[in-house]
């Protein structure tokens, strides 16, 4: 039985961080609150990738067999060339058969989250712009995102750091029955990854070293021409799959740094704030692990809290559990922004070390993702 949370909580954001920790304090007894600016939870984003770790979560919240239904298995990571040559491959069935690694429409797994937060009595409110930390509540959490409002109430300015790079994300029709993978091409400067999602969609995140820069966040309207043209030089499918692109948002890849302070402790009578999701540790979308990373958030605030700490103690716990994980998350994610990216001869050799790897030593390329996807938050001592 899990420990029960004494404290009326608002959250910032109805967002996948926002929904899951929602659902897990109220769970746990709390009183939640949600607010989210937006008038309406639209149909928004993409394609997301959804690792055992976080599949354990929606698990112990009781949603695996909701979340199976809206999403697909993946059995496989393809690496390939920008010519279509596959330089390696992670058997994801084979050599992790008894773990989840799913295919979701981030829309649909929103969608799961908010009807089970409703179930389990969370409060959610609707265009709610946020400008004060609301006060009639004993913890604030901040889930809002890359942008967020309430960081810097933690954490003062900080100004992120554009990497050189430029995304464009789309979903193009699937006829067929696809591969359950998913592709990543990797060319000099670019690289594109793909996946199938469930109702006949495809996901494409496209990736592009370029001098110029776009302001940041994933909604802003690209020309699929553009996209169509800084990849001409791809084979494989993907000539294809750009062909189908009638729609296209682009955004500038930026680097934040983890956030130094997590909480804030309460002032003048006023709410705790405590972070999660994006809005402590915004990562590049190179390891998957942006969404996984705010649902294991969620898991472990809910479970510090219903821990019997005083409040602050739990947040400091939190952050103690939180940060060399998501640290470390990040790390890798920064540098596969470059290992995608190789030029030349580095290129050449690193390509011709996967290759053997993948052929000699399968188990062990997929094992050097173990400290990633053997993690378990519902386990973790708090």
């Amino acid at each position: 039985m899990p420990g029960l949370v004494p404290y009326h909580v608002t959250i910032v954001g109805a967002g996948i961080a926002g929904l899951t920790a929602a659902c897990a304090l109220a769970q746990r007894g709390a009183r939640v609150r949600v607010l989210e600016r937006a008038g309406a939870l639209r149909e928004v984003g993409a394609g997301i990738q959804v690792s055992p770790n976080a599949v354990r979560v929606l698990a112990a919240l009781g949603l695996w067999s909701r979340f199976e239904a809206i999403s697909l298995g993946s059995e496989q990571v393809q690496m390939r060339n920008a010519q279509g040559d596959l330089v390696a491959r992670l058997d994801l069935a084979r050599y992790r058969p008894k773990d989840h690694f799913r295919l979701v429409h981030r829309a649909r797994l929103v969608e799961m989250l908010e009807t089970a937060a409703h179930e389990a009595g969370v409060e959610i409110q609707l265009g709610h712009e946020i400008r004060d930390l609301p006060q009639d509540c004993d913890l604030v959490i901040g889930a809002d995102g890359v942008k967020s409002v309430l960081r810097p109430l933690c954490n003062g300015f900080e100004a992120p750091f554009f990497t050189g790079q430029t995304a464009w994300r789309t979903l193009i029709p699937e006829t067929g029955t696809p591969e359950p993978v998913a592709q990543v091409f990797m060319g000099p400067g670019r690289h594109i990854v793909s996946y199938p999602l469930p109702n006949g969609l495809r996901n494409i995140v496209a990736v592009m070293e370029r001098p110029d820069w776009q302001e940041e966040g994933w909604s802003h309207p690209g020309d699929p021409d553009d996209l169509r043209a800084a990849f001409a030089g791809f084979r494989g499918p993907v000539p294809g799959w750009l062909a189908e692109v009638s729609e296209v948002r682009l955004w500038g890849l930026f680097r934040h740094e983890v956030a130094t302070n997590w909480y804030r402790l309460p002032e003048n009578g006023g709410p705790a704030l405590v972070l999660i999701g994006d809005a402590a540790h915004p990562t590049l979308p190179f390891m998957a692990q942006g969404a996984v990373m705010a649902i294991e958030d969620a898991w472990l605030l809910a479970a510090c809290l219903g821990s019997g700490r005083e409040l602050v103690a739990a947040l400091d716990h939190f952050k103690t559990l939180r940060l060399p994980r998501c640290q470390r998350i990040v790390g890798a994610a920064n540098d596969n922004a470059r290992n995608y990216h190789l030029r030349g001869p580095v290129r050449m050799v690193a390509h011709a070390g996967l290759r053997t790897l993948s052929r000699i030593a399968p188990a062990e390329l997929i094992g050097r993702f173990a400290w990633l996807y053997d993690y378990d938050p519902t386990a973790e001592g708090v």
